[in-house]
């Protein structure tokens, strides 16, 4: 499968695995909305419940209670009144003065302190006033209405008037009103105290039970008010690990989709490795007897055709160059292994710039070191952090043709870090775009060059369990900073192991 294919595919791998662990929480997300949504018509519903059971409880209680109070009223009067008035005056007028007051009077006795709003009693052959506590109405016909009629048949019944709801509870809403009246035939009693059948006439009780109504509905509200709350709370509570769940499994994903990157680009390199490290030895062989026999050839040129030996001197340069080329591939292929000892950082730094320091003093590049001698020592295969500091030394001198300043530095990294090197040039400096790809193999934006050597320096590096970095700004230069990491005491060597 072609690389752009294989990569095509794993992402749209990565698409599907990524959609497939995120349908749970997808639905969960679904359910939990959905379970608010239902919860919070459950509590509208258990709300509306309660405050109808309440309200149907309260009318029936506030009934039997109108009923018993009529009841009593009823014998209080028939004894207090009628019979001491019919004794006395022959007959019952209560639109006589004396009798309006005593009757007033006893009503008034038995309704002290009670929720009573106000007791009417109507005669019994025609629908009229014949007394009420509020003396307007006496004398007024037809206001007992259906509810009159069935009392009169000796049918107790009750009738409620309300107004108001929920809503009744928010500002400016009209207030909550709630009426009951409740109709009991009027009847004569025995001297036992017993009702007859004789009805006399029609009690009215009227009952304001506003105040209980009104905390009937303030009840339904707090039900409602809580059950919101919790629902919100338990829904907010499952939205927020509905979301870090759908980041975990979006970052679980991305992830898995770079381990995969990564292991088919190690797989990638590693059969490229296993060819270049065959092509590689194949070449060097012939290539070292190229070289040999051009460094005789020159010899022998000068000697037969004076002037020419440039010819077999450009043979030398360019074997020379692919030789090195070679070694790059063979150490890129094939690394060696470390033998890590303790040493100064600073040690293979010392030897790279005198070993190039002719070659920077051509390019009339000033070299400024500053390495402290007191740094703590760290392991290290000198050989190879040598190669390290060597490849970026030459990069810097290649980057500065018209000359310039290269200036290396050792100190402390940040605390825990370790030690690090610093190796700073007043170069070109590398672009943006190319920044985060110098350490890849094979990538270079030189006409020569493998591309191998910043990868190989990274590799290296990485080894010893430190790290490399890069900053870099086009036109001013760049940094390269090696850190290497303090040895632990479980990596410490031996006292008789060598020192670099």
């Amino acid at each position: 499968m072609p690389m752009p294919d294989l990569r095509e595919f794993l992402r749209s791998l990565k698409e599907r695995s990524t959609n497939d662990g995120l349908l749970p929480f997808a639905l969960v997300k679904y359910f939990a909305f959905s379970s608010f949504v239902l919860i919070m018509l459950a509590a509208f519903a258990l709300s509306w419940l309660i405050a109808d059971n309440a309200r149907n409880t309260l009318l029936r209680r506030s009934e039997a209670y109108s009923q018993l109070f009529a009841d009593n009223l009823n014998r209080q009067v028939f004894v207090q009144f009628v019979l001491p008035t019919v004794v006395r005056y022959g007959r019952i007028a209560i639109s006589n003065q004396d009798q309006y007051e005593r009757l007033d009077q006893i009503v008034r006795n038995l309704t002290r302190g009670m929720h009573i709003k106000e007791v009417t009693i109507y005669d019994s052959v025609e629908n009229i006033v014949a007394y009420s506590t509020v003396q307007p109405l006496m004398g007024r016909r037809g206001l007992g209405g259906l509810e009159y009629s069935k009392a009169a048949r000796g049918e107790k019944n009750s009738v409620v008037i309300s107004s108001g709801s929920i809503l009744s509870l928010l500002p400016g809403s009209d207030a909550i009103f709630c009426s009951m009246k409740t109709f009991v035939p009027f009847r004569q009693e025995t001297r036992l105290a017993q009702q007859t059948d004789d009805i006399m006439g029609v009690i009215e009780v009227e009952q304001d039970i506003s105040e209980d109504l009104h905390a009937i509905i303030v009840l339904q509200a707090k039900v409602i008010v809580l059950s919101l709350a919790i629902m919100s709370l338990l829904f907010a509570i499952l939205s927020m690990i509905v979301v870090q769940a759908n980041r975990t499994m979006a970052r679980r994903a991305a992830e898995r989709l770079r381990l995969e990157e990564e292991l088919n680009e190690a797989q990638r390199l590693a059969s490229l490795g296993k060819m270049v490290a065959s092509v590689s030895h194949e070449i060097k062989n012939p290539l070292g007897i190229v070289h040999s026999t051009a460094e005789i050839l020159a010899g022998r040129i000068g000697k037969l055709a004076p002037g020419n030996e440039r010819l077999a001197t450009i043979i030398v340069e360019e074997t020379t160059r692919l030789d090195r080329i070679v070694r790059e591939f063979l150490d890129f292929a094939r690394p060696r292994e470390a033998k890590m000892i303790l040493g100064q950082l600073q040690e293979p730094a010392e030897r790279a710039i005198r070993f190039l320091h002719s070659e920077l003093e051509r390019k009339n590049i000033e070299v400024d070191v500053q390495f402290s001698p007191d740094l703590p020592d760290v392991l290290l295969d000198s050989e190879h952090i040598y190669q390290v500091v060597f490849n970026i030394i030459f990069n810097a001198g290649q980057a500065m043709l018209q000359g310039g300043r290269l200036h290396l530095e050792t100190q402390l990294a940040l605390p825990g870090e370790g030690v690090s090197l610093s190796i700073t040039d007043t170069g070109c400096g590398i672009a943006p775009e190319a920044l985060s790809q110098i350490f890849n193999p094979f990538y270079t934006d030189k006409n020569r060059g493998t591309g191998l050597g910043l990868a190989i320096a990274r590799s290296i590096v990485e080894k010893h369990g430190g790290k490399i970095e890069v900053a870099s700004l086009v036109g001013a230069g760049s940094c390269f900073t090696i850190t290497l990491p303090l040895p632990s005491p479980q990596s410490q060597v031996p006292e008789d192991a060598p020192q670099a």
